[in-house]
């Protein structure tokens, strides 16, 4: 399996600007946010893309969508609302090969996306 800048960042090769972190997940900044707050929330246990979900316990996969609830309560976004982006492919503009959630919230978001 390829190794990402997720695998560095989880290994401490790369720095991250932690928001949370437990045994189940890791939330950082991302680098070029694209909202005042915006952070990535990634599973400690690698997982390519979105489609794997479906083949993990189903205990694992809970606990990660958990764990994003818990990381944008604690940045204080409950209040006015935020959106959760998962990228899947290509045409999804996955970038990274390892799943990840974007919290982006701050402001007041468009529809549609993209």
């Amino acid at each position: 399996m390829e190794e990402t800048i997720f695998d560095k960042i989880l290994a401490g090769d790369i720095p991250a600007d932690k928001v949370f972190e437990d045994d189940h997940v890791l939330a950082f900044r991302d680098v070029n946010p694209r909202a005042p707050v915006h952070v990535l929330v990634i599973p400690k246990k690698k997982v390519v893309t979105f489609t794997e979900l479906k083949d993990r316990e189903t205990e694992e996969v809970g606990l990660f969508f958990q764990r994003v609830a818990e990381v944008a309560e604690q940045l204080g976004l409950d209040e006015e609302g935020y959106r959760i982006v998962m990228n899947k492919g290509k045409h999804g503009q996955q970038t990274v090969h390892y799943i990840h959630a974007h919290i982006l919230g701050g402001r007041q978001m468009s529809w549609p996306p993209g």
